[in-house]
């Protein structure tokens, strides 16, 4: 299975999917910190999360995937959702609630 594979997969299988620096109890940056606080905030206590720092492969792939360049990237429903400023933007507008709630 290619990692383009992997990655599908993972969105698809979960609902809410997470790539970030680190875990929800140890994240390894900032905007990922911010990302997972944000889901508590929603609600989303056990998001599904992968930690790209564990993964160069993933790491890179996950860029390739969604055709972003930075991480955390927040996947709902197997969609790219966005990065951490469009994940806080979202958040304080509500609509990020609605998406989840979808």
């Amino acid at each position: 299975m290619s990692v383009q594979d992997t990655i599908k997969n993972q969105v698809t299988s979960h609902k809410v999917v997470l790539y970030m620096k680190g875990s929800p109890d140890f994240p390894q940056c900032g905007f990922s910190a911010n990302a997972v606080n944000i889901l508590r905030a929603c609600g989303v206590d056990k998001p599904f999360t992968v930690n790209v720092l564990e993964d160069p492969e993933i790491r890179q792939g996950i860029k390739q995937y969604a055709n972003w360049p930075t991480i955390p990237q927040l996947y709902v429903n197997g969609e790219f959702v966005g990065g951490s400023d469009i994940v806080s933007e979202m958040y304080q507008s509500g609509e990020l609630q609605k998406v989840l709630q979808g």
